[in-house]
């Protein structure tokens, strides 16, 4: 489980983007995000490191 806070997560369509930014890693993967609190908890086989960079790319970096 990877836990992030993404402060630039504010709507329905970053949640969205982040979903599937990390589905392009994992198809598999899970993504709960909660808006209020700017977080997102990921259940990936993938690397940390690698979603992480994934999200900073897409302009969602974790803080």
């Amino acid at each position: 489980m990877i836990e992030l806070t993404l402060p630039d997560m504010t709507c329905g369509h970053c949640v969205r983007t982040v979903t599937e930014t990390v589905r392009k890693l994992d198809p598999d993967a899970k993504v709960q995000t909660d808006l209020p609190t700017h977080t997102a908890r990921i259940e990936t086989r993938a690397d940390e490191q690698a979603v992480r960079a994934a999200l900073a790319e897409e302009g969602y970096p974790a803080a």
